[in-house]
């Protein structure tokens, strides 16, 4: 990736120029000097790095340590008199660093067509969808689409398993220019509340921007103070994209309808409630194993299926229609790319030998998420037992921990707690809140902090027909403990290891056999 080099007076520039300088400029600063690099990790530094003071775990060593590689300026909210370094004061780091990484990488999406979804639930799905869409549509053109997700990254250089929904500015720009010269044709990503908020977006253009819905979720001291602030952070991506797609089924529709209108030049509907919509579903239906679902937008009517579980998925696949009609592509890359479509870690369904206990892996992590994933597995598995397994991460969406109980309790015939990214946080601790509220809905639950053995005490628990629900971190194969992430199997990994584990015990069982020690794993 070759970049177009700037010298710092045209940072400074920028910076005046939007406002983001907090005091006059050191009159040691060079500003004839190239910038070689921008960077908030000092361990990247090289000589010419203008140096940038971010972080909540921020300490003035950084500094320091980069200004030893060869940083020759610094942008901070705070100076740092005891590092002889020009300081370029601003008021607003996370708007300066958003800004600034715009300028490092050439303003990539000006060029790169990014596409943009954001919603409480289904952003996974419907950005999946739409990479197996686009790369349908690609692939006669040598190329394929680019993905930020909370599943995974991919942008013709870097493939990796994500850590955050939307990733700081600095590395959102840089993938974006990896996959501008990778030869992308386009790269479809999840825009969270947080990155809307806090400015990790500012600056990019989408070529198409998705609003999914809205219900409670990201409510803390650290997230947002409370639902209105959630939503309207949600509402900010209207203002930089070329087109919108907005979901008239959902809460506070018309309110979310009204703010694409006014940011937005070009805005198109999507619903299996209202005929009206620009991109109407219905007919919705169960095939075999398939979904199918009928859909009308202008000139476009006809059939659509999913092979991917789930009947609320029909909603995602919506989306990612009205999109992709609304970018003009090919009704035959849509039915092709939603026929193959799947996601990592959503909806995986495995089963033991007899198929009595089948195991559904799924990231659903919120109110919607699970009302909505209970609702499924009751209308497709009627008559069976049901056993969740799940936590709640630490020190944010607090209104978790009360919203997955509750529900939990309420369908569930036995609850599972366990780790979830507790981080900074205690996990029994976070897993005896949760537990008040699934024993308010008279459902027994157990409490285990070792994910894998709790997975493991949900197989072997099923004496009857059983489906478990192993929900929140889908293929993920790291847990955040403290502030570093662990390697860990992936709830995939265990899933398949205890349900081999569950045949053999019953086989051993009706044999009159000692039954098999546990399998290693857990």
């Amino acid at each position: 990736m070759k970049l177009e080099l700037y010298p710092l007076k045209d940072y400074c520039a920028l910076l005046e120029g939007e406002g983001l300088l907090a005091a006059p400029l050191p009159s040691d600063l060079e500003l004839e000097r190239q910038v070689e690099l921008v960077s908030c990790d000092s361990r990247q530094a090289v000589p010419g790095t203008l140096f940038l003071c971010k972080g909540a775990h921020f300490k003035p060593e950084f500094l320091v340590d980069a200004v030893r590689l060869g940083a020759f300026a610094y942008v901070s909210e705070t100076p740092y008199p005891q590092v002889e370094l020009p300081c370029i004061l601003v008021p607003d780091l996370r708007r300066a660093m958003a800004r600034l990484a715009v300028k490092y990488y050439n303003d990539p999406s000006r060029r790169l067509p990014v596409i943009g979804v954001t919603g409480t639930k289904g952003k996974s799905s419907t950005t999946y969808y739409l990479k197996h869409i686009l790369d349908e549509y690609l692939a006669p053109r040598g190329s394929s689409c680019g993905v930020i997700s909370s599943i995974d990254t991919y942008d013709g250089v870097e493939n990796f398993e994500s850590h955050l929904t939307t990733p700081e500015p600095l590395e959102l720009q840089k993938h974006f220019a990896n996959a501008l010269s990778s030869g992308l044709g386009y790269l479809v990503m999840e825009v969270s509340s947080q990155a809307l908020k806090y400015h990790r977006t500012l600056g990019t253009r989408f070529a198409a921007a998705c609003f999914l819905n809205i219900g409670r979720d990201h409510i803390s001291p650290v997230e947002h103070p409370d639902f209105e602030d959630y939503f309207h952070s949600k509402l900010k991506i209207f203002a930089q994209a070329d087109f919108s797609c907005v979901n008239l089924d959902c809460d506070r529709a018309e309110e979310a309808l009204a703010a694409a209108r006014r940011d937005c030049a070009h805005v198109r509907t999507f619903s299996r409630r209202d005929p009206a919509a620009d991109v109407y579903g219905s007919d919705v239906r169960k095939q075999g194993h398939d979904i199918c679902f009928h859909v009308k937008a202008g000139a476009l009517d006809r059939e659509f299926r999913l092979t991917m579980p789930g009947l609320f998925n029909v909603e995602n696949a919506l989306a990612a229609i009205a999109i992709c009609w609304g970018l003009d592509i090919p009704e035959q890359a849509i039915a092709a790319g939603l026929e193959k479509a799947r996601v990592p870690g959503r909806m995986e369904v495995y089963s033991n030998a007899d198929a009595s206990v089948t195991a559904i892996v799924d990231y659903a992590h919120n109110r919607m998420s699970f009302e909505t994933l209970f609702q499924s597995v009751r209308a497709e598995y009627p008559g069976r037992r049901i056993v969740t397994v799940f936590g709640c991460p630490g020190k944010k969406a607090y209104e978790r921990r009360r919203d997955l109980g509750e529900v939990s309790g309420k369908y569930s015939d036995l609850v599972v707690l366990t780790e979830e990214d507790s981080g900074e946080e205690d996990t029994l601790s976070i897993c005896q809140e949760i537990s008040g509220h699934v024993a308010q809905q008279g459902c027994p639950y157990e409490i285990q902090t070792n994910r894998g053995e709790a997975i493991r005490r949900a197989v072997m628990s099923c004496e009857v027909p059983s489906v478990l629900l192993i929900t929140g971190k889908g293929a993920e194969t790291r847990q955040k403990r403290g502030i570093e992430y662990i390697d860990t199997p992936s709830d995939v990994e265990y899933a398949q290891t205890f349900l081999r584990e569950y045949d053999a015990r019953k086989r051993a069982q009706a044999a009159g056999e000692e039954v098999p020690p546990r399998q290693a794993g857990a």
